[in-house]
């Protein structure tokens, strides 16, 4: 079984660490609506994300869960001003999503055109036994 997690591109490059396919990491997965995700990585891929990593304190009293890293992809897309909308904050705008396999994430990813990073969809399986030591790695 694996399971599909969204990493914010802002949280990795706050506090967290580069991770890479085979690394075993623990991390606070807190559970998503993919409606939030559908602008941002499409209806159907959005359906397919289980947690979302949080470094930030909402996922307080949650006990962190061990993963094994299986893939990384990076996301970008563009983002603008909805039509008809009354402020003028930006999101994501549906149908740009360009998605990019990567060997490792580090928070930062290269400039490509007409689109911005927005973070990472993780591919990972749970670890039911932890390695100690330097193979584990915290995030």
């Amino acid at each position: 079984m694996t399971l599909t997690i969204w990493v914010d591109d802002w949280q990795m490059q706050c506090c967290g660490e580069s991770v890479a396919p085979g690394d075993v990491v623990s991390w606070t997965l807190l559970e998503v609506d993919p409606e939030d995700y559908a602008d941002l990585v499409g209806g159907e891929r959005a359906e397919g994300i289980d947690f979302r990593e949080e470094h930030h304190g909402q996922g307080e009293g949650r006990a962190p869960t061990s993963v094994e890293v299986v893939s990384v992809v990076e996301v970008h897309c563009r983002y603008g001003v909805p039509p008809g909308a009354t402020s003028r904050v930006n999101h994501p705008v549906p149908g740009t999503t360009v998605l990019v396999p990567v060997e490792e994430a580090d928070g930062w990813a290269k400039a490509r055109p007409d689109v911005r990073f927005a973070g990472y969809l993780v591919t990972a399986r749970p670890v039911t036994d932890p390695p100690e030591g330097p193979a584990a790695r915290g995030r």
